[in-house]
């Protein structure tokens, strides 16, 4: 009797591409990404989710113009920028995949990697399959310092794992793609939500890209803000260190006023010394209003959770199957 040929049913897998001011790319990474596609026919069929961040060139057109041509081909645009963060939580909402990828559409991130990432999680038993650089070629020098400081200092600062040269790129299946979901806050650090809800990740290196083409969105201010996103939003020991230094200061002020009275009970009270008092007092004020900062960072972000307002407003969505003529 013949053997029955039984066919293993084939994964789906969703491409989340944000994208903001990517005309000059878009259809670069289109051709790229199906390419890998064509490559992995037998394994798995795609469908390719891109987040327009409320675009203020042609990218939205263009992705128009790639969905008339191709059915696996979906889209949302924002009303306005809501950032990359949302973008990408926005993708993940509205994936359907077995498996979830995200991918920069500038091609820094090799969309060839993904099927190192399938296999990692299909065949070696990972939940997540990440890429993590080991170059930072043609990145400016201050900026790539910077960078690995503050991996190590979130590091410490938290209880998070968080790896020197991660990158938002990864391959995620269904029950961890859920997970991150249910972390819907609105002051996001992705790197460590994806730490966070925990899973079996497998990173994979990869040496530094540059873009294919247009330029990037990421200014020194905005990185130094997405930093304090993350160590605000995973860790607590600033506010510890406010406590203690508040502590330390006033061990300091006590034993400051201890010493006058002593020297003014045996030598006097000389009218000298106003300069080390008002340089006394500017330092302390500094440190206060330091302090102050950082617990009205809290508070703030606090505010904003509390509003509760939504993470993005979608103004076009094209996400369905389009039906058959007669259906």
């Amino acid at each position: 009797m013949k053997p029955i040929d039984i066919k293993r049913p084939k994964h789906k897998i969703t491409t989340v591409v944000p994208c903001y001011n990517e005309e000059a790319v878009i259809e670069l990474f289109y051709q790229e990404i199906c390419r890998v596609a064509e490559e992995m026919k037998e394994q798995a069929e795609f469908e390719f989710l891109f987040v327009n961040d409320g675009s203020k060139d042609q990218t939205l057109a263009k992705m128009r113009q790639l969905r008339a041509q191709d059915a696996r081909v979906k889209f949302l645009s924002f009303s306005r920028n809501f950032g990359k963060e949302a973008a990408m939580y926005a993708g993940l909402e509205h994936s359907t995949g077995d498996f979830v990828a995200i991918i920069d559409a500038d091609l820094q991130h090799p969309p060839e990697m993904i099927k190192e990432m399938y296999r990692s999680i299909t065949e070696d038993g990972y939940d997540s399959a990440a890429a993590c650089r080991v170059s930072r070629k043609g990145e400016p020098k201050l900026r790539s310092y910077i960078s690995k400081k503050f991996y190590r200092v979130l590091g410490r600062l938290s209880q998070i794992e968080v790896v020197d040269g991660e990158v938002d790129y990864r391959l995620m299946s269904r029950p961890m793609v859920n997970a991150v979901l249910q972390m819907s806050e609105r002051n996001r650090f992705t790197k460590g939500i994806f730490s966070w809800v925990g899973f079996n990740t497998k990173w994979l290196p990869y040496e530094n890209v540059e873009r294919a083409a247009g330029e990037t969105k990421w200014s020194f201010f905005k990185l130094m803000k997405y930093s304090l996103e993350g160590i605000i939003g995973f860790s607590t020991v600033p506010l510890a260190l406010v406590s203690i230094l508040g502590i330390v200061f006033c061990v300091l002020a006590f034993l400051t006023i201890l010493y006058i009275v002593i020297k003014t009970l045996i030598w006097g009270d000389p009218v000298g010394g106003w300069p080390s008092l008002a340089c006394m007092i500017l330092g302390v004020s500094g440190i206060q209003l330091f302090c102050m900062g950082i617990l009205g960072q809290y508070l703030g972000k606090t505010y904003l959770e509390v509003k509760n307002r939504p993470l993005y407003i979608a103004s076009v969505i094209e996400t369905e199957e389009e039906e058959e003529p007669g259906v």
